[in-house]
């Protein structure tokens, strides 16, 4: 082997690594905060219940069609009666509209005339004025009512 010949065995030293700027850090610490806050809104927005009244409903009937919503209403005094499958009865909105509702399960305890009511169901058909339900929620709140008192008050003035 000629001097030309040898190989060089020296350890080769490799170039000293830049360190990790700020910078990097910081995006990556906003992207995860903002990937962390879409998901918290996104199941916020999922888990609230809205609900329409039935002056609403009825103004925007084609809208809603057979949807399933969440009807706000009075129930009518007088219009209760307990079938073989639950309860039918008539809901009053704040401007004098009126749709019959069938129930099916049992009602709540607190279930009674001149209440406002949420019920979960939809429209028989596009055209029907009968809402069939299958799920009755009690409104019982005095601090709503007080903050909403057009909205739940029934024709006689009772807002229980």
């Amino acid at each position: 082997m000629d001097e030309g010949d040898r190989v060089d065995l020296t350890p080769v030293v490799p170039a000293p690594r830049k360190r990790s700027s700020n910078g990097r850090t910081v995006g990556v610490l906003v992207v995860l905060v903002g990937a962390v806050g879409l998901l918290l809104s996104q199941g916020l927005l999922r888990n609230l219940n809205y609900f329409v009244t039935v002056d609403e409903v009825l103004a925007q009937k084609q809208h809603y069609g057979t949807d399933t919503v969440r009807l706000e209403g009075i129930v009518q005094k007088g219009t209760i009666t307990r079938t073989a499958v639950g309860t039918s009865f008539v809901m009053d909105g704040s401007e004098g509209a009126r749709v019959p509702v069938n129930v099916t399960g049992t009602p709540p305890q607190l279930f009674q005339a001149n209440i406002p009511v949420v019920v979960v169901g939809h429209f028989v058909s596009a055209r029907s004025m009968h809402f069939a339900g299958t799920q009755i929620l009690v409104k019982h709140s005095a601090n709503y009512i007080a903050a909403h008192p057009n909205r739940v008050k029934a024709k006689n003035g009772s807002v229980r």
